[in-house]
């Protein structure tokens, strides 16, 4: 084999090993949190090979709109891609998202801003499935002033700007502790170890020893049995965890799986096209060098 068709075998062979870590490695924790971790159980989603689980995400979305969607929007989201495949509402019977009668009634239930064309005022309407999810509040002082000062986060693509991805929604949402022995935390205030911030200016422990994480406005907003899972499951606090980091995970990137199938395809396409080329290269050039 020559060197040119070595060093290309290689170079495929690292792209591909390359391509795998890149999707199947869960980014790292920076700042001073402590490293997010998934649920014992495993995301289903995880790995180069993974898919969402639409059970999961199913519950997951009913502890967004029950929980999450009281305080955050996902104005990125269409109330249309619930329904599109790999979606947790999904149904073969309509291959577009905008007939799925499940996805109409979710949208029916939201009002969105519209402008009557008859007088040119401002009204509100039932949002249709082409329609986005709307704001929680009109605007950042109604935000603010409904959260104690507090700007609560647009959730469309969270776990795309947190280090750690799902693993970090849901280690958040299940590592509220009481601060430890010496950190001072404001009225409203509340520590999580999982939480990135710089803690040294509220702590008279040790320098040496600043407790790892940070303090947020929000308050555990979980607990056991807070809603009722139209699949029979137990609505434990670990459990709505899991299911809403899902949920956030294919919110933020809803053609993931596809993706996915489409890169492995495109590995799969590039081995045999080496192949294919050393063949080649073997049968034009033998016996002649």
């Amino acid at each position: 084999m020559s060197a040119f068709m070595t060093k290309t075998l290689k170079a495929l062979g690292l792209a591909a090993v390359a391509a795998t870590l890149a999707v199947s490695a869960p980014a790292m924790a920076s700042g001073g949190a402590a490293h997010p971790h998934a649920p014992k159980e495993g995301f289903s989603f995880e790995g180069p090979f993974g898919t969402f689980d639409q059970g999961q995400l199913q519950r997951g979305y009913k502890v967004f709109r029950e929980v999450c969607s009281n305080c955050h929007s996902a104005t990125l989201l269409s109330f249309r891609n619930l329904g599109q495949k790999g979606g947790p509402f999904y149904d073969e019977k309509y291959k577009n998202p905008n007939d799925n009668p499940y996805v109409k009634q979710i949208a029916s239930e939201f009002e969105v801003p519209d402008i009557d064309t008859d007088t040119g005022d401002a009204i509100t309407r039932p949002a249709s499935t082409s329609d986005h999810f709307p704001k929680k509040f009109a605007n950042e002082y109604a935000a603010r002033a409904s959260n104690g000062g507090a700007l609560p986060p647009d959730l469309s693509v969270i776990t795309k700007a947190r280090h750690g991805g799902a693993r970090y929604i849901y280690s958040l949402l299940t590592g509220f502790k009481n601060p430890p022995k010496g950190l001072h935390v404001a009225e409203g205030q509340h520590y999580n170890p999982y939480m990135a911030g710089a803690l040294a200016t509220q702590w008279s422990g040790d320098p040496h020893h600043v407790p790892v994480g940070g303090v947020l406005a929000m308050a555990p907003p979980l607990k056991d049995d807070l809603v009722t899972y139209d699949d029979g499951t137990k609505a434990t606090t670990h459990q709505m965890a899991a299911d809403v980091a899902a949920f956030l995970e294919w919110a933020g990137d809803p053609h993931a799986t596809l993706r996915k199938k489409t890169g492995v395809a495109v590995l799969i396409y590039l081995l045999l096209f080496a192949g294919l080329t050393y063949a080649a290269y073997r049968k034009v050039w033998h016996g002649k060098h």
